[in-house]
């Protein structure tokens, strides 16, 4: 019970930095009712986990006191709704251009990912392109772990960011597949798929 407590008051700090842009722990304490030293703790964690930084501003009166603000990682704590802006422009292209120009923009940025990520894969045999590639992956959000089963390899990803957009969107899913084979130089297969309800994407790799 008390970390939860604990959790919901560090989770009104971060909002009221959020409302108010940069708070003191006077200001903070005056707002939440709780004393002086509880909100040093809450602070002293969440500077920890880098949700929360500070520096040291002069006052009209007294000694200069540190403020608070929000860091950048902390705008990942708060609700982003960044699918539904893509789905609904989406939708406004193809009704304008019909799902033939929908589909050239996907791979358009397979294209793009293509020249982003081909130098990581320079000189590398299928096994570090597979570690490579699952490294990638893990940077843009998808939970990626590989391993290897007799003659193949095995990429799993957990996550998908965009799995709201190829839900409805097929080709997005068709270029991932092929922006996989390009980068591996592999034959590669889908065997389970976030966006058609699996628990996972399941990517299977054998060399051509």
């Amino acid at each position: 019970m008390k970390d939860e407590l604990d959790l919901s008051t560090r989770n009104k700090i971060m909002q009221m930095i959020k409302t108010s842009g940069e708070l003191t722990t006077k200001e903070l304490t005056d707002q939440l009712g709780i004393t002086g030293m509880a909100v040093r703790r809450h602070i002293s964690i969440l500077e920890r986990d880098n949700l929360i930084e500070s520096n040291t501003v002069k006052l009209p009166m007294g000694r200069p006191a540190a403020v608070y603000r929000l860091s950048a990682e902390a705008e990942d704590y708060f609700p982003k709704n960044y699918h539904t802006v893509a789905l609904d422009l989406l939708a406004e292209l193809e009704g304008e251009a019909g799902e033939p120009m929908v589909n050239h923009l996907f791979d358009r940025r397979k294209t793009t990912l293509m020249h982003r990520y081909e130098g990581k894969m320079r000189d590398k045999d299928l096994e570090r392109k597979v570690a490579a590639l699952s490294e990638i992956q893990n940077e843009n959000g998808y939970m990626a772990t590989w391993e290897k089963n007799d003659d193949e390899y095995v990429l799993t990803e957990y996550n998908c960011p965009i799995s709201q957009v190829a839900n409805k969107y097929n080709h997005a899913c068709n270029c991932e597949l092929n922006l996989f084979e390009s980068l591996l130089e592999a034959d590669v297969s889908r065997t389970d798929c976030l966006a058609k309800g699996d628990k996972k994407c399941v990517y299977r790799i054998r060399p051509r």
